[in-house]
């Protein structure tokens, strides 16, 4: 399943495809920015998603980082598309696997690539997936609430607490959680 991380933030996600069995980008880790313009809610006034992780797709321009919505929504309807219209249109990228000669695509070398030499086009995918994963931990989105950092052994030692204490860990108290912190 491709999954969106939408953390409290006004701007940033985490677009990952982690359990994509059947996707060319599984197990990649996308970051991108949601901005809104100031009319949001105007006719034609898209919202804008910038991958911040390096995105190899015929539909994300290589060198802003910026997915192509004016391709799939010409003309932006404030009551017929709403954010979850785009997001869904973002996973969606992730799972197509053919990109027909005259699409209208933001990258047309990828989309030439996919087409003229499949298996050239899966190495540059699997570059760029190799490369998300490298770079999960680093924080580079101004303002984004998730920071993401490497285990440390502190959470190893919290985490067989709670497995060990913890029957449904649904239940957990504020206090169960700080005694655990206490005992590590």
């Amino acid at each position: 399943a491709v999954s969106i991380y939408y953390p409290p933030s006004p701007t940033s996600g985490i677009f990952t495809a982690s359990s994509s069995s059947d996707g060319p980008y599984t197990n990649g880790i996308f970051k991108f920015e949601l901005r809104l313009p100031p009319k949001y809610n105007d006719v034609d006034a898209w919202p804008v998603i910038t991958f911040s992780s390096q995105v190899y797709n015929p539909h994300v321009d290589p060198q802003t980082g910026i997915l192509d919505l004016r391709s799939a929504y010409p003309s932006w309807d404030p009551h017929r598309h709403y954010l979850v219209t785009v997001l869904t249109y973002l996973k969606k990228i992730f799972y197509m696997k053919t990109f027909p000669p005259g699409d209208n695509v933001a990258n047309a070398d990828a989309r030439d690539l996919s087409v003229q030499s499949p298996s050239e086009y899966r190495k540059r995918v699997d570059e760029c997936v190799t490369a998300s994963q490298k770079a999960v931990f680093v924080n580079d989105v101004d303002g984004c609430t998730a920071k993401f950092r490497e285990e440390e052994l502190c959470h190893e030692v919290l985490r067989e607490l709670m497995h060990k204490n913890l029957k449904d860990p649904s239940t957990m108290t504020r206090t169960q959680v700080l005694e655990m912190v206490q005992e590590a």
